[in-house]
């Protein structure tokens, strides 16, 4: 409850700041202040202190998994803040209302890690959503973020649509008649056919949030069109929230009949990681090949939702760290490269070897090499499949799928080490002494957590 109170009110501060905010480098020194609040009062939460102590009647439960996600997902965004901070202020002239949209996104994450009725679920993840959109059409110069932005918009709109019919359905089928996800009590038998139709429909709607195939469509436009600054904010935090509220509700409510539903993931696992690899290695630009290795990796967070033992909780946890910071730090280093396309990183260690140096540590980690915790949460997901003991060709398959990822990961770092700068001047970058610094706490994360997964996954049973 702390997290989803301050967040909240946190944003309308930096709404109601831009009035009177001069100087646009103010918001940024308020909203990284904000966070380091919010990143505090999770944790005290996470202790057993709640600074409200609010009645919400069972509507919301807090618990380890949740709140541990809370606090890497705030965590993140605190790097993210110090990071980008500067290129957030390039975007526009609405500085402090960016950070506001932020803000509300992490009240929605809040929400979507701990509901417990249906409703609140719905809630979460359109308090996610609706500042995405806006978001995404922010830098209202481009034609190709307000084009993003109006498609994000009508493909969210549609997908909430199907969600609300999902949950009426399952309301619908209820023989207790109540939108709390531990009530649902569908037994050991086969579903009943509105709740049947019911998930189907929640699967459809929470496979777009999370740009699952083939509900990936919208995202490599979608990703590419947007502010760079944003798209690794909105790949990162806000999809791996739509992961822990997929498993957080398929666990509780339909886990005792896994196996009726566990096929249908196993497909849209296996296509996800298909077209999410596949179309990535054709890509030129960086930053679309991210947009489709995105998808490739909602494939690996999947199994999560896959297998839903203790294993894959733990996977998730570690893959929303690893794949959150290496994705963020190489996001920060790609908006400051004046070309995006592969090309553009020809020989940056000649004349950048730190934003090389770590540019490669986090393209390994996406790509899943040892002591890397990319590698770790990868291992932890595949784990968690093995373990359940089902579609043992699927673990073969996303084995496959890592191999494939190598193509298009080690063909920037190829680009980084072995190939010649531009003839000429080498290009000037905007680089600060405390960018580098940032860049190299992030590596380490990524080879810390790499190294010692237990220092994430342990905190579930603290």
């Amino acid at each position: 409850m702390n997290a989803i109170i301050i967040s909240a009110l946190w944003g309308v501060v930096m709404m109601f700041g831009g009035v009177f905010f001069k100087k646009s480098t103010i918001p940024k020194y308020w909203a990284i202040a904000g966070i380091i609040i919010l990143l505090a009062a999770n944790i005290l939460e996470f202790r057993g202190i709640q600074i409200f102590n609010i009645d919400v009647k069972g509507m919301l439960h807090f618990d380890n998994f949740g709140l541990q996600f809370n606090t890497i997902s705030f965590i993140c965004t605190f790097l993210f803040f110090l990071l980008n901070g500067r290129e957030i202020e390039k975007v526009g002239e609405n500085v402090s209302e960016y950070f506001a949209l932020i803000f509300f996104i992490l009240c929605g994450v809040s929400i979507s890690s701990s509901f417990n009725t249906l409703l609140m679920l719905f809630l979460g993840i359109e308090i996610m959503s609706i500042p995405s959109y806006i978001l995404t059409g922010s830098d209202k110069r481009n034609l190709k973020s307000n084009e993003a932005s109006l498609k994000y918009f009508l493909m969210g709109a549609f997908s909430t649509g199907l969600m609300l019919m999902g949950i009426a359905l399952i309301y619908g089928g209820n023989s207790l008649g109540s939108f709390y996800i531990n009530m649902i009590e569908l037994g050991t038998g086969k579903m009943p056919v509105m709740i049947a139709a019911g998930l189907v429909l929640l699967v459809v709607s929470m496979s777009f949030k999370v740009s699952a195939a083939p509900f990936h469509f919208w995202a490599a436009d979608v990703y590419d069109g947007a502010p760079t600054v944003f798209t690794s904010f909105m790949a990162t935090i806000v999809k791996i929230a739509g992961f822990i509220a997929f498993i957080r509700l398929f666990q509780v409510s339909f886990g005792i009949i896994q196996q009726q539903w566990q096929m249908l993931i196993a497909v849209i696992t296996a296509a996800t990681l298909l077209i999410g690899n596949l179309t990535a290695v054709f890509q030129q630009s960086v930053k679309r090949m991210l947009a489709y290795s995105s998808i490739a990796h909602a494939g690996f967070m999947m199994f999560a939702l896959f297998a839903l033992n203790n294993t894959a909780k733990e996977g998730l946890i570690l893959y929303a760290l690893s794949y959150s910071v290496a994705t963020i730090g190489m996001f920060a280093i790609l908006v400051k490269m004046s070309d995006y396309t592969i090309e553009g990183f020809n020989g940056l260690y000649k004349y950048q070897p730190v934003l090389a140096c770590t540019a490669t540590i986090f393209l390994l980690s996406l790509t899943g090499i040892p002591l890397t915790a990319g590698f770790a949460s990868k291992f932890y997901m595949l784990l968690a499949a093995v373990k359940d003991g089902h579609q043992i060709w699927l673990v073969v398959l996303a084995v496959i799928c890592a191999a494939i990822s190598a193509v298009y990961y080690f063909r920037a770092i190829q680009a980084i080490y072995f190939k010649e700068p531009p003839a000429g001047a080498y290009p000037q970058l905007d680089v600060t002494r405390n960018f580098k610094y940032l860049l190299i706490i992030s590596a380490a994360i990524i080879i810390l957590a790499g190294i010692l997964p237990s220092l994430v996954v342990d905190w579930l049973y603290y």
